[in-house]
């Protein structure tokens, strides 16, 4: 027992005989209660000299006793009497009137209640009964340390799960709600709704819904605090996650608009940082109809704070609105973005179904009774712009064009000399055509000029082909017998052919012909894909067609952009509609304005780096057919002055190239990632750390011209910046699955030699595994010649190294092949064997300590070498042998060393040097 740090005051005397030193934070190993053990002349027993010292007149002891309570029921809870003596002790040292006692006793409750757990069978009810109490006690404490001790342990008790039920809601809940009652003290008060709002998310929804949320409703119009307010204010986003969508809309959303538009500027930050957080547990209906104007009027705001928080919160919040899996992508558990599986099937959501069934039904039957979006309808003129050409029978299979890459692509390329940021929404096939025919049915369109639109003469005769193509669509839904969208797909998919030959002729030199062939080659592609058994689709697609014959007038109304052309030709049977965005038109503005220069001196010197780091999450809710409206915004963020800025989006520009597609991709952000490779250290870094994951996305051709390109990667700014080298390395390492063994012999398995000379230990280590790699790709896609050569090329450069490190170097890299089993045992033997083992008359210990280990600790371990019969053996243990005896103590101790009892790392040895 000597040596414990203890020191008691009152027992000096006594304890002095036993070796007591000052007690010391540094001997936390120490048992603190170990002085209950210490036969002294008191006589007493270890329970009867714990109840002495926890109520001693002496501070210090009782503090002592209180910090080693877990010690004290480790050591009392095999006797139950014993235990439940101490459960009273502690109850009664609860009591002490010294604060510094009573918070030492506090920070040991979360310990002590998973003691109790671990032995629940033993003690049931010993901490509900016992413990709990004082902790709902000590929440009003007149003493603030003990209390902020017990807020503590009480969400610490909350988040582990160490509180019943029951507890929670007879003895938790009820003392928050009376310390924030309107007439409770203003400091309790403050405490106890900061309580709440943490606590919710810890607790079941029916639990919170019906003992907190009706009090936090009744705090957040608090007009006495601000401070309390603010609270509620700050934790809004997580008390509507922890109560659900209905409550909130039904509860929380109008307390949010009251503090949205509260006085104290303050609130109105708070909430705009929230704002996200509040989007995200909402419908899509109430996301566009209710929080939109709300944010709207946040980024307005008067006070600069707030705009500088709202625009922060601006690219999180148009991100809710997103809808990955149409546009083929989904969100690993990681939060990671990945394209989906082409086999895994694209399901409507329940809201974008529901909401389609109601625009159907509405435009169908009562067409004037629809009324337009209230967000959208102040701005009609600018949604006006947003269109898109819909055929009677090409737009059947136009919705279901978010499946094909390639006709999105090609539907993109032909919109993107339109200077209109037309939005095309993909999020879902069914909200698109229902919203679509809402827009039909209320005639709102506006004549606006689109070169995409008009033709120029002369133009192709094709009447006869479209009264052809009418004329068999209506047989076909009169008689036929087959499932009607499969009728209709084959022919739209026959037309269409028809419609493109006629075209053929005319689209040599005219652009506008040829965008209108892109747009009929992506739809006839679309037509022949087998996503037809929607019956939602279906559905949709019927109401449609019925609204196109009962409303002959509104559809013309729609068609005013194009009747000049139907008035010449007639040309398509296209109607005119104006989409219905998929974030509100004003949220977008507001974004696309972040790179404005005058916002960086009205709102935040800030914005454009904010600007970059939500564009991925814009242009995913946006999805790849409207690039064309982000494409602008990012090149002028790629450019901006600010390194930040373009730092922010090297680091996410592979995450954009998941989101755009290949042909996007190749065509506008290669360019980009371009020139931050020749950019400064700290944006280039951006795009190494991904540098695998952008090269993957891109075809062979356009990545082979980046292996040149690799080389630039070595040479940095700062040559102290090894961690980018480290980075690249790292990165080699993947990207060789990307190359044929030809392009990895002409170009990486230099840099990879080059790397592996560095003068920093760690990029030299990373290296190593890189070279390992490397034979790995040339022996298992039978590129052995290829092997042979970076073998002989390896023994020239390093193991004929004149410095040592290099030669250190070989004996790692020999040791890491034979390790992976890299290449084939017998290459092994016959190119690199000889050369290892010749590292035993190497002058340098280091050198010859590293060859131990490589032959005992590895080569001797592997099947091939410990059979009997192996020729190369016997040679192998005569030099194991020669280091056994070797006069350096390392080298005869590694040689010497059984595989098991490998107690050093190699790599640490080697920085060491």
């Amino acid at each position: 027992m000597a040596e414990i740090p203890l020191y008691f005051v009152d027992l000096q005397d006594d304890l002095d005989d036993f070796g007591f030193e000052d007690y010391g934070p540094d001997c936390d190993s120490m048992r603190i209660t170990a002085f209950l053990d210490i036969p002294g002349q008191d006589n007493l027993t270890p329970l009867a000299r714990l109840e002495k010292y926890a109520f001693s007149d002496n501070i210090f002891n009782r503090q002592i006793i209180a910090r080693g309570l877990l010690d004290v029921f480790r050591d009392f809870s095999n006797n139950e009497e014993d235990f439940l003596t101490v459960m009273e002790i502690v109850v009664r040292l609860s009591e002490d009137a010294e604060p510094t006692v009573r918070t030492e006793l506090m920070e040991q409750i979360p310990p002590i209640a998973i003691f109790l757990q671990e032995n629940r069978p033993n003690f049931p009810l010993a901490f509900s009964e016992y413990l709990m109490p004082i902790v709902v006690r000590y929440l009003t404490d007149p003493n603030n340390q003990v209390r902020k001790s017990s807020q503590e342990v009480l969400l610490i008790l909350l988040e582990q799960d160490l509180i019943f039920q029951n507890d929670i809601e007879n003895k938790v809940c009820p003392i928050l709600l009376d310390l924030s009652a309107p007439d409770s003290d203003d400091e309790y008060k403050a405490e106890a709704v900061n309580i709440i709002c943490k606590m919710a998310s810890m607790l079941s929804k029916s639990t919170v819904e019906r003992l907190l949320l009706p009090r936090f409703c009744e705090l957040c119009g608090d007009g006495k605090l601000f401070q309390v307010r603010k609270v509620c204010a700050t934790n809004f986003g997580d008390v509507c996650n922890a109560v659900g969508q209905e409550a909130t809309e039904k509860f929380l959303i109008p307390k949010f608009f009251e503090l949205c538009s509260d006085s104290v500027w303050g609130m109105r930050k708070a909430c705009a940082e929230c704002f996200m957080a509040v989007s995200y547990t909402t419908s899509p209906e109430v996301r566009r109809t209710k929080l939109s104007p709300l944010f709207i009027n946040l980024i307005s705001d008067p006070c600069r704070w707030v705009r500088q928080a709202a625009f922060q919160s601006l690219g999180p919040f148009i991100s809710t609105f997103a809808n990955p899996s149409s546009a083929g992508l989904y969100i690993r558990e990681d939060g990671t973005l990945s394209i989906r599986p082409p086999a895994q099937d694209i399901t409507p959501t329940s809201d974008s179904t529901s909401s389609c069934v109601n625009i159907t039904s509405s435009c169908s039957g009562n067409p004037e009774h629809i009324k337009p979006d209230p967000l959208t309808e102040g701005t009609s003129i600018e949604t006006s712009n947003f269109l898109h050409v819909e055929s009677s029978h090409i737009g059947e299979v136009e919705k279901r064009m978010a499946c094909p890459a390639s006709a999105e692509e090609e539907l993109i390329k032909s919109c993107q000399n339109d200077n209109s940021c037309a939005i095309k929404d993909a999020n879902d096939s069914q909200v698109n055509s229902c919203q679509g025919l809402n827009r039909a049915c209320s005639g709102s369109s506006e004549d606006i000029f689109n070169n995409f639109l008009y033709w120029r003469t002369p133009l192709p005769d094709i009447s006869q082909d479209l009264e052809l193509l009418q004329t068999k669509t209506e047989q076909q839904e009169e008689g036929c017998c087959i499932p009607d969208t499969v009728c209709k797909n084959c022919v739209a998919s026959s037309e269409i052919k028809k419609v493109l030959e006629s075209l053929q002729e005319h689209m040599m030199n005219d652009p506008d012909v040829q965008a209108q062939v892109q747009v009929l080659s992506a739809a006839l592609r679309a037509a022949q894909l087998d996503s037809m058994g929607d019956s939602e689709t279906k559905n949709a697609e019927e109401s449609h067609e019925e609204v196109s014959s009962s409303e002959p007038s509104s559809t013309t109304e729609n068609q005013n952009t194009v009747s000049s052309i139907s008035s010449q030709n007639e040309l398509l049977v296209t109607r005119v509609i104006q989409s219905t965005d998929i974030i509100p038109q004003p949220l977008l503005d507001q974004y696309l304005s972040m790179t404005d220069p005058a916002r960086a001196q009205t709102v935040d010197t800030d914005i454009a780096k904010h600007c970059a780091y939500s564009l991925p999450g814009v242009a995913l809710t946006l999805g790849r057919q409207n690039w064309h409206c982000l494409k602008d915004t990012y090149e002028t963020l790629a450019s901006d002055v600010q390194w930040k800025v373009r730092r922010t989006l090297a680091f996410s520009i592979h995450e954009l190239a998941v989101i755009l597609g290949d042909q996007l991709t190749a065509a506008d952000l290669v360019p980009i990632f371009n020139g931050f490779l020749k950019d400064l250290d700290e944006v280039r870094i951006g795009v190494l750390k991904h540098l695998y994951d952008f090269l993957k996305l891109l075809h062979a051709d356009k990545r082979r011209e980046y292996l040149y390109q690799l080389q630039e990667f070595v040479v940095t700014d700062n040559s102290r910046n090894w961690r980018f080298r480290y980075e690249l390395a790292e990165q080699l390492i993947l990207i060789l699955e990307l190359y044929n063994p030809s392009d990895v012999y002409d170009y990486l398995m230099h840099i990879a030699l080059k790397l592996c000379a560095d003068k920093v230990s760690e990029v030299r280590w990373i290296s190593f595994k890189l070279v390992v790699a490397i034979l790995q790709k040339f022996y298992s896609n039978n590129a052995s010649a290829l092997g042979l050569n970076f073998i002989n090329e390896l023994i020239i450069r390093f193991r004929h190294c004149p410095k040592w490190v290099g030669r250190q170097a070989f004996a790692f890299i020999c040791q890491a092949v034979v390790r992976e089993e890299c290449i084939p045992v017998d290459q092994f033997v016959e190119h690199l064997l000889p050369s290892l083992l010749s590292l035993a008359s190497d002058p340098v210990p280091n050198v010859r300590v590293l060859l131990a280990k490589a032959l005992r600790q590895t080569l001797l371990e592997k099947a091939y070498f410990r059979n009997a019969g192996n020729p190369h053996l016997e040679v192998v243990e005569e030099t194991v042998l020669a280091l056994q005896s070797d006069r350096d103590q390392d080298v005869s101790f590694f040689a010497t060393l059984e595989p098991k009892r490998n107690i050093m790392d190699t790599a640490a040895l080697e920085k060491q040097n």
